[in-house]
């Protein structure tokens, strides 16, 4: 796969206050990081879901689908500063490959991510990595009632357990919501069954429910917005309309 001269770039806000009747206006200033694919064995062509995360030492950690070591995608480290090192590149199909979701920071310090494919079977995975390099794959979906295609990753929930979706499969092949333990035993808590399809990412809520955007589904071609309760009663939020589709 050829490279791409991806920037890794830090946006800083810039308030310019005039006189009490003239409005502030705001400027955006960044600066280049690191450009991906500049040295052998990068991460190369990050996804657009993949997730930073902040470890406890204060750096940030994230994934690419392409690139490291083998070309199966790599897990990285990014100073604040913009020194980049590749914390772990997948090897082979039984570590998962193409890991696009980038990563979340669990109450252990370790961070938790996914596969959307490789493991075993071969229909991706959940992992975790500690900020010094130590890879362990905790879950391979089985590709029928737990889901395909995970492409977020995990949070963790008040209870400890980690919840996370399928972009795909499940019962009616439209994605599931999982519930995992911190020693990798998953529970598909939620089937979704085309009324609404399609998963992403979930977030924790302050209420201690998940929520989260679903890509389409009957009466609701064009997405939703549901929340999901850690028992798995999801509720339809709401349908976004064309125009606001257009817009996303």
């Amino acid at each position: 796969m050829k490279a791409l001269n991806t920037q890794l770039i830090r946006i800083t806000s810039l308030a310019l206050i005039f006189a009490a009747n003239i409005p502030m206006v705001n400027a955006q200033t960044y600066s280049v990081l690191y450009n991906l694919g500049t040295n052998a064995g990068d991460p190369i062509n990050p996804a657009w879901i993949g997730t930073f995360a902040q470890g406890r030492d204060g750096n940030l950690y994230s994934t690419a689908p392409a690139g490291g070591d083998k070309g199966f995608g790599a897990i990285f480290q990014l100073t604040p500063s913009g020194s980049m090192k590749v914390l772990y590149s997948f090897k082979n199909m039984d570590d998962g490959v193409f890991p696009n979701s980038g990563l979340t920071l669990g109450t252990d310090g370790s961070l938790y991510g996914t596969t959307p494919a490789g493991g075993s079977p071969g229909y991706g995975t959940i992992f975790k990595i500690t900020t010094s390099g130590v890879f362990t794959t905790l879950h391979g979906f089985n590709g029928n009632t737990e889901g395909v295609s995970a492409s977020a990753p995990p949070i963790q929930g008040p209870d400890g357990n980690f919840y996370g979706t399928t972009s795909n499969g499940g019962g009616a092949v439209f994605g599931t919501v999982y519930k995992m333990t911190p020693a990798g035993n998953l529970t598909v808590i939620h089937t979704f069954d085309g009324t609404l399809r399609y998963p992403y990412a979930l977030t924790l809520g302050t209420d201690g429910n998940f929520y989260g955007t679903a890509g389409g589904g009957s009466g609701n071609p064009y997405g939703a917005i549901f929340k999901v309760t850690p028992q798995g009663k999801v509720t339809l939020l709401h349908s976004l309309s064309v125009r606001m589709a257009n817009r996303l």
